[in-house]
């Protein structure tokens, strides 16, 4: 585990890996949104088209690891299931769509819009990590290594995007007429497990580096 999450630039075919096997679900589930009538999720792909070329950009500045390229594919392979996939009844509350992303996995506890965010915005910490570290040297003029306060300030980045997420589903609650996006409380668990992903993405980090 700690060769895969070090970081070594990925090669430009691995790349293409990741934006073909991207491109091919999110071309799968454009159609079936559009089929669906579902505006919300077209919105959802137009950001995602943005932020895949943004993230290319930032890949030839920093050179992300392989590893890195493929989590943030998987993120939004599980994003566009959440939306999409459809659920049975008895997996979700009454008072919202039956759709992957109000499936609970422990009722009360854990659900898979929250472990999304974890998991994202745990990825999202270790990306500022890669960029910094890719472009900045230490004092003795040495890479950089992750310390608890570089760590803190990763985890504040990653929670800064989570912020900026959530900025983007008000905008969708704002500009369309029906949303999956839910109410205030909602939005306080997205920015809290938007939290718990980044804080356990620092600790992951800072201990891989002790080991090696």
């Amino acid at each position: 585990m700690l060769q895969w999450a070090m970081h070594s630039p990925a090669p430009r075919a691995e790349l293409w890996k990741v934006l073909i096997f991207s491109a091919t679900y999110i071309l799968a589930a454009g159609i079936y949104a559009l089929l669906q009538g579902n505006g919300e999720f077209v919105f959802y792909i137009t950001v995602m088209l943005v932020l895949i070329a943004g993230l290319v950009v930032v890949h030839r500045r920093v050179g992300l690891s392989g590893g890195m390229l493929w989590c943030l594919s998987f993120w939004g392979l599980l994003h566009m299931a959440g939306g999409l996939v459809p659920i049975p009844a008895a997996w979700h509350d009454a008072d919202v769509s039956g759709v992957l992303y109000n499936f609970w996995f422990i009722r009360g506890w854990l659900k898979y819009d929250q472990f999304v965010h974890a998991y994202g915005f745990g990825i999202t910490t270790w990306l500022c990590w890669q960029a910094m570290s890719a472009r900045t040297l230490n004092e003795a003029g040495r890479p950089l290594e992750p310390t608890p306060g570089l760590m803190v300030l990763c985890a504040a980045a990653g929670m800064g995007f989570g912020a900026f997420n959530e900025v983007i589903e008000f905008i969708a609650t704002l500009t369309l007429p029906e949303t999956n996006v839910g109410g205030y409380e909602n939005t306080g668990w997205d920015l809290v497990f938007n939290l718990i992903g980044s804080a356990l993405a620092a600790m992951i980090l800072y201990r891989l580096n002790r080991s090696r």
